[in-house]
């Protein structure tokens, strides 16, 4: 029988997205679950288009994220953007990088490369590179974005929709939405409720 399905949505330029994306995908190791993650692109205003109570709140947002890090000893370096990021190009990497089987690698280097101000998330371009630095194919990611990417892209958006996504990270099991890094202990408790724990036996395998 195959595995059940838990919607996870992130998107790449926001620090709790990263501090939800391993515990999530760890899930899988214990629950009879199949994690989807699936690309949404959180809409953020720009400085100057914010209320001073909303800057107040964006710096408390990554102040809050490198301490919830540190306090359960992640090293994340987590440095606020400089500039509102368009991160298509890089969440359609990681559709394409998901279909060569290598969607945890690649996330896990698109989030530290981006809060280390490392990488433009915005440009097909640095996308492309990176891509090929991780030994897949540049040419073909570039004619995935060109073509399918886009379109399987733009599907994920319509698609949070339907899921009444309105920001990073969801999780969507039963239709039941977790918002936040700090909600995947009570996913987990209803993951148990729901009978889905693996045996002892299979945790190990």
């Amino acid at each position: 029988m195959s595995r059940e399905v838990l919607k996870m949505y992130s998107d790449y330029k926001s620090p709790y997205a990263w501090l939800a994306f391993d515990p999530v995908f760890e899930l899988e190791k214990k629950f009879d679950i199949r994690v989807q993650w699936r690309p949404f692109q959180l809409r953020i205003k720009g400085s100057g288009q914010r209320s001073v109570y909303s800057e107040y709140k964006v710096k408390y947002s990554y102040m809050d994220a490198r301490r919830s890090a540190n306090e359960r000893g992640d090293k994340k370096i987590i440095r606020g953007p400089l500039k509102i990021f368009d991160t298509a190009p890089a969440l359609i990497g990681g559709l394409f990088a998901e279909k060569q089987g290598r969607l945890i690698e690649y996330s896990r280097l698109v989030y530290e490369l981006f809060f280390r101000r490392e990488l433009a998330v915005d440009e097909v371009d640095a996308v492309e590179r990176f891509i090929e630095s991780l030994g897949m194919s540049g040419a073909e990611f570039r004619s995935y974005f060109e073509g399918d990417g886009r379109r399987e892209y733009e599907e994920a958006q319509q698609e949070s929709q339907g899921d009444h996504i309105f920001g990073v990270p969801i999780c969507v099991f039963r239709g039941e939405q977790f918002w936040g890094n700090d909600r995947v202990p009570m996913l987990e408790r209803r993951l148990l409720e729901a009978g889905l724990s693996l045996s002892r036996e299979k945790q190990l395998a």
